[in-house]
């Protein structure tokens, strides 16, 4: 393991953007959660209605904190994310490695989803919104590249030439929706939260790239 100077930040959204967001669940869970509580209570008494206050707003609250304290970062060859505890995948000796694409109020997300060890995190790469959106920056998906080619499997070299191309495509500056990973973001049909790209279409796009 490398030292905290060598830690690379690999978190997509600015850290105050997503507090803000977390905040905004947060409220959101507390109207909600005082809607079903008022309902219940006007129903079967006010101690019912506060158990189903803290039965609706518990779970929304708890992934609002998730969400305002995630940071994800790459240590050496080592992929982490921290929510309430950290949890760390080896990519250089991860048994899975897939393209998920979700699809959420018209923000389509393109990841990298690695499996090692019992665990699994799924790093966001860019998200995009019509014909815009946010990516990882050039210095990250330089050292993920090179992590990936290091493995010396087809599935590494696979998503370490689609990571060049992304780079190569912002370096031309092409336009988001021109680049590699919207193009393959957009081959996920609509309609489903989260899906798996089939390996063999991430192949064969990045193969159609040279």
């Amino acid at each position: 393991m490398t030292d905290d100077a060598e830690r690379i930040p690999l978190d997509l959204l600015d850290p105050v953007m997503v507090r803000k967001r977390a905040r905004m669940v947060a409220i959101g869970a507390v109207l909600v959660a005082g809607f079903f509580g008022g309902v219940i209570g006007l129903i079967a008494g006010r101690v019912p209605g506060l158990i189903a206050f803290v039965i609706v707003a518990l779970p929304l609250m708890l992934l609002a904190w998730s969400e305002a304290r995630r940071r994800v970062w790459l240590q050496g060859h080592v992929l982490s994310v921290r929510a309430f505890g950290t949890r760390s995948v080896d990519l250089k000796g991860a048994e899975e490695l897939d393209l998920l694409v979700t699809d959420v109020r018209g923000s389509r997300t393109v990841g990298l989803f690695v499996r090692g060890g019992g665990k699994a995190i799924n790093l966001a790469l860019a998200i995009y919104a019509g014909t815009g959106g946010r990516e990882q920056g050039v210095f990250p998906l330089r050292r993920l590249a090179d992590v990936l080619a290091s493995r010396g499997d087809a599935r590494g070299l696979v998503f370490c030439e689609l990571l060049i191309a992304q780079l190569r495509a912002e370096a031309r500056g092409e336009a988001a929706a021109d680049r590699p990973l919207y193009k393959l973001g957009s081959l996920a049909p609509g309609g489903r939260l989260a899906q798996k790209l089939h390996p063999d279409a991430v192949s064969k796009f990045v193969a159609s790239l040279g």
